[in-house]
């Protein structure tokens, strides 16, 4: 058996890194910029500061910043369209998965036309051509869609999301600056680091993790426990620069070994109900683990360990599994996170059509317990 590990070309990391736009995108011929964001980032002039960069070195750009919080298949077409209008020859997508995913889905189609339809992307795709060059500057500490190869797209009609997967897609830069990030709301904040510990979490435990996906996992883990907090209530810019780090090494492993039932139950709740897919998981991560604690053995203590549990080292399995899924409840609730799937306006009727979606979605069978319909069902029940 051989274990891949794709991650993209570069990456810069630190506040102020998007200094280096400049000198980068001169430095590989570029000519024109089709900057991919969304309308709320330019609002309140967090794109900003990355067009008065391009602006201010004398690099030619255009705006498209229509794409929603679960971007469409109509985001990811009018993204093409604006790209060749555009005449651009890269793309910078700035913003949180959101943007980055449009922008993957934009890139690809833009050098594999005959997917131009958006929806024959689900899954593995077999595209032939590596999607245009493509930057990514995250403005969440949360999907680390900067680094992964796979995006989330919503089709509306049909009300479901699905998941591409494509070593094609992954941008061939990515800057992670802390100081986009600064005006994040809490509640956002809190929600996006939930999910990159979730990342973490699920790609530790996924049937897929192995050595070097375990050995970023866990250290995503100890960032974002020890900072998350920090970074959602006190505002702290160092704890803040710590998520930003954290949640990029939890896309390192999850995207080259998978994710499990949390991602597969968040993904319909998005394409049902519009719920930003970090709440999502969020909510759903502690009432998962507590299930998959059966089929995770001492890899539980190690998460207990990473997050600093006092005592975790001389407690009996079953105790450390339960103390570990206390302490991730116990930060999602430090941070506000919603507890119930009702808090979010989900209606109980739908929820075996949910559970039908979930055990449907290409993340579920990575999970670490195998799961049938039926287990998903009484998941959602239990976190109704």
């Amino acid at each position: 058996m051989a274990n891949r590990i794709v991650l993209n070309e570069m990456s810069y990391f630190g506040a102020g890194s998007i200094s280096v736009l400049p000198d980068e995108i001169k430095g590989r011929g570029f000519k024109k910029i089709l900057v991919v964001t969304d309308k709320d980032l330019i609002k309140f002039k967090v794109a900003t500061k990355v067009t008065d960069v391009l602006k201010d070195a004398g690099i030619s750009f255009e705006i498209y910043d229509d794409v929603k919080q679960n971007p469409t298949v109509e985001n990811v077409k009018d993204g093409v369209s604006a790209f060749k209008k555009a005449g651009a020859d890269c793309i910078v997508a700035i913003g949180g998965g959101s943007s980055i995913d449009t922008a993957k889905g934009i890139s690809i189609i833009i050098n594999n036309p005959e997917y131009g339809d958006v929806i024959s992307l689900e899954g593995v795709a077999p595209t032939k051509k590596r999607g245009v060059p493509l930057i990514a500057i995250p403005t969440t500490a949360g999907t680390a869609a900067e680094v992964t190869i796979n995006y989330v797209i919503t089709d509306v009609p049909n009300r479901r999301k699905f998941v591409c997967v494509d070593p094609h897609d992954i941008p061939i830069l990515a800057v992670v600056d802390s100081q986009m990030m600064e005006s994040m709301p809490k509640a956002l904040k809190a929600a996006t680091g939930m999910d990159a510990l979730t990342h973490a979490i699920e790609g530790y435990i996924t049937k897929g993790a192995w050595e070097l996906s375990d050995m970023v996992e866990l250290k995503s883990i100890e960032l974002i426990a020890a900072n998350l907090r920090g970074s959602v209530l006190d505002n702290d810019p160092k704890a803040a620069e710590n998520m930003a780090l954290g949640q990029y090494i939890a896309g390192m492993g999850y995207s080259n070994v998978g994710l499990g039932a949390v991602h597969g139950m968040g993904h319909p709740l998005g394409g049902f109900y519009d719920i930003p897919h970090g709440v999502a998981n969020a909510l759903l991560l502690p009432y998962v683990m507590a299930f998959n604690a059966k089929a995770c053995g001492e890899k539980f203590r190690d998460i207990g360990r990473a997050m600093k549990i006092p005592g975790i080292d001389a407690m009996p399995l079953e105790e450390a599994k339960k103390a570990t899924v206390s302490a991730v409840r116990q930060l999602s609730l430090d941070v506000g996170v919603p507890e119930k799937l009702h808090e979010l306006g989900v209606k109980k009727e739908d929820l075996t059509a949910l559970a039908a979606a979930a055990f449907k979605d290409v993340c579920t069978p990575g999970n670490p317990r195998d799961v049938t319909e039926a287990d998903l069902l009484a998941l959602y029940n239990e976190a109704f």
